[in-house]
């Protein structure tokens, strides 16, 4: 959003310097005559010149909207019959036989009428702002009530003594510009009771100020002429009047190049002081007048029904301010979540169409942040706790962007932002803060919850559609989820293509655990001595896609995730192992891979208890393998541990070596066994092979068995033998094979032992 800052120019500087002369000019002149009066009329005819050079140079202004550009070329033109009929008057007094009682001349009569109607023309071809009828009809109302209060003063101040003059000439012509006043007031205040979302709050102010100025100029001209008769009340307003809207040009130029950030479309107050202000000013005339000429029991009766209305008029406006607030808790409870208080959807779509349609070109990016596991901390610690959660990461959130960016709840555990202005380079730092705010655990009820997000971000610039960038944002973020921990990732245009494949496979993968489209395959584990004697196997789940064939695990288990489906899938997989197990020998072990959310399911540990009893299992036979990459929280999952492991059920951790926090794991999970990462086993000599050396001395160390996973020639398994590995699993034993193929080498483990 820019702001234009410059210092007052010379148009402002000229208006108030003439408005200062005049009136320095008439106080001397009230003291002792300094200056002809003929020379006052001068500076409304300068003035008319300096606002109408500067309303010209207003209107050309490029960053302005064209509705805006073409009012102040109005008001330039009104500037021309002002000025004309400022100078038409002081040629008319200047040839008049009498100056004291020359009154106005038909030019300025004639000029000020055209310059009335330029201006009720300017104001009316102004947009105003949406409004039903009922709003019109209220805002014809107020507007009503001030033209006809203003009226009651132009009558009482002037129009009656142009008819008591007689001078029929110019009553016709005074009656008519009166009349034409009291039209160009109700259209300012009709301007002044509606919404403008283009003209500049300041230039609308000094705008109403000005019409005020000039209003009063026709009701003072009776109050002058007793103190000189030379002195016209056109003579000040004038030049007042001038300053206000050289002023207003200045303010409009300066003010915010587009909407103001996160402004919703302006519509009328439902409450103005405007009609209120004339009828109290109308009763402090009807006082004025009854309190001078009238007898003592009409004043009583006047005050009375002053009083009467003055304590309706207050009644009025408290019940209207207590409306006004209860129309702005409904308006900001439409548009803001009520549990965070951020901005909500409605507002979010609102304030990012305004920061696109923004004239200037500037980028904008978009910031889709999603909360990992949420459900699981409703589903585990109640809604409360989730909330509290909720609450903590808006906060977070708000407190890491610009005062110009919107920070939304989308709903559930989607957090949205919009970054105004920002290109590629400082949407990363943006959400480099955000990812640092959500570092530090929440303490919600007792519980300390660790904050794991992923946000996508979509770089677009003005002009771009809305919903198209959201829907980057949204793949970005999906895409972020498969780096481990609190991430962002950028939009590619290669992500959409996988997006659509990990949409399609999470519409598909509920039918697919319904269906029976899953099977399991098993790869052996063997001794690495040279019999190879077979120990178990490890379940796989694939899935037999009617369309895209065979799916490995990591096509559809980050979707199941996402999803949240991977729960039920983890329980098939779970049924679908031990019901295999169940057939095999006694002494065959089956190692099963599990989800760290299983472990935060408060029926995970009597499900697989169910399992084992209905299948006749010993709890012993079984290892529950979790992927060491994968976060467990051991605050969340303990209950379940220990309740496995009082059972007898075995745990290991797979992928062992690839995670940022190995040592703090095995101290913080009771595992049974490490499966040593492929990428360990496979490696040369020297390098990655010394860390596997000393996974195999750690396990040693703390009675843990240890298995090499991915081994796949003569040499591998030569090495890590020596390393002190006596298991491992991979392509130069066996491929993963169906159940039957497994089957047919357990009596052949059995020969040997």
């Amino acid at each position: 959003m820019g702001v234009l800052r410059t210092r007052p120019g010379r148009p402002l500087v000229a208006a108030g310097a003439l408005l200062l002369f005049t009136l320095v000019a008439v106080v001397l002149n009230a003291i002792t005559p300094v200056i002809p009066w003929v020379f006052l009329w001068l500076p409304g005819v300068l003035g008319a010149v300096v606002l109408g050079v500067d309303s010209l140079r207003t209107a050309r202004t490029e960053h302005l909207p064209a509705q805006v550009r073409r009012f102040w070329g109005h008001i330039a033109l009104v500037c021309v019959p002002v000025g004309l009929g400022n100078a038409a008057q002081a040629h008319h007094m200047l040839t008049a036989p009498d100056p004291a009682r020359a009154g106005a001349g038909a030019g300025q009569l004639v000029f000020q009428g055209i310059a009335v109607v330029l201006v009720m023309y300017a104001l009316l071809r102004l947009p105003f702002g949406q409004q039903s009828r009922g709003e019109l009809f209220r805002v014809v109302l107020d507007a009503s009530t001030v033209m006809l209060a203003c009226a009651v003063f132009l009558w009482h101040f002037s129009a009656r003594y142009a008819i008591e003059d007689g001078d029929r000439g110019m009553l016709i012509p005074s009656l008519a510009l009166s009349l034409l006043a009291l039209l160009a007031v109700f259209a300012v205040a009709k301007f002044l009771l509606t919404s403008h979302t283009h003209m500049a709050p300041g230039a609308l102010r000094m705008i109403g100020v000005a019409v005020a100025i000039g209003a009063v100029g026709p009701v003072l001209r009776p109050l002058f002429l007793p103190l000189d008769p030379h002195l016209f009340p056109d003579m000040i307003d004038l030049p007042g009047l001038f300053f206000c809207a050289v002023l207003a040009t200045h303010r409009q130029r300066n003010a915010p190049t587009g909407p103001l950030r996160g402004a919703r479309p302006v519509r009328r107050r439902p409450f103005s002081f405007l009609p209120y202000a004339a009828v109290a000013a109308v009763d402090g005339l009807l006082l004025a007048v009854v309190w001078n000429e009238g007898s003592s029991d009409r004043r009583i009766v006047v005050v009375a029904a002053v009083l009467l209305t003055a304590v309706v008029v207050v009644r009025q406006i408290t019940a209207f301010q207590d409306n006004g607030r209860l129309l702005r808790r409904l308006d900001h409870g439409a548009t803001h979540d009520a549990l965070t208080q951020l901005p909500n959807r409605v507002l979010f779509h609102e304030r990012l169409r305004r920061a696109v349609e923004a004239a200037d070109g500037r980028p904008v990016a978009v910031a889709l942040i999603d909360l990992d596991d949420f459900k699981e901390v409703n589903d585990t610690l109640g809604h409360e706790v989730g909330d509290q959660l909720l609450i903590a990461v808006a906060q977070r959130l708000n407190s890491c962007v610009r005062a110009e960016d919107t920070v939304a709840r989308l709903g559930g555990d989607e957090f949205v932002v919009v970054l105004d202005g920002a290109d590629p380079e400082a949407a990363d730092l943006a959400a480099e803060r955000m990812i640092e705010a959500l570092q530090a655990p929440v303490l919600a009820d007792g519980h300390e919850l660790p904050i794991r997000a992923s946000i996508g971000i979509a770089d677009g610039r003005a002009g771009d559609d809305p919903s198209v960038l959201l829907r980057q944002a949204d793949i970005a973020m999906y895409a972020a989820k498969a780096i481990a921990g609190t991430a962002s990732l950028h939009y590619e245009p290669e992500l959409g293509a996988a997006s659509a494949g990990h949409a399609d496979l999470g519409a598909d993968l509920p039918g697919a655990i319904r269906d029976d489209q899953l099977f399991l395959l098993f790869q052996p584990i063997v001794t690495l001595d040279e019999a190879r004697r077979v120990l178990g196997a490890e379940a796989l789940v694939r899935w037999a896609h009617p369309e895209h064939g065979t799916l490995a695990p990591d096509a559809f288990i980050p979707v199941a995730e996402r999803t949240g489906l991977i729960v039920p899938l983890g329980r098939w997989v779970l049924r679908a192992a031990l019901s295999r197990l169940a057939a095999w020998p006694a002494g065959t072990a089956l190692n099963i891979n599990i989800s760290a959310r299983d472990l935060r399911e408060p029926d995970f540990a009597p499900y697989v208890a169910g399992l084992l009893a209905e299948y006749g299992i010993a709890a012993g036979r079984i290892t529950l393998e979790i992927t060491e990459s994968m976060p467990v929280d051991p605050r969340e999952s303990r209950a379940a541990l220990n309740d496995l492991r009082e059972l007898g059920v075995k745990f290991a951790l797979d992928d062992f070596g690839t995670g940022s926090s190995t040592l703090s794991l095995l101290h913080d999970v009771p595992v049974d066994e490490v499966k040593l990462d492929r990428s360990f086993a496979q490696a040369p000599p020297g390098g990655r092979i010394t860390v596997a050396a000393g996974v195999a001395h750690l396990a040693q160390a703390l009675s843990l068995h240890a298995v090499a996973e991915g081994v796949e020639t003569a040499d591998q398994a030569a090495r890590l033998r020596a390393l002190g590995y006596r298991a491992a699993q991979g392509y130069l034993f066996a491929r993963p094979m169906p159940a039957a193929d497994f089957e047919a080498l357990l009596p052949l483990s059995s020969a040997h032992g």
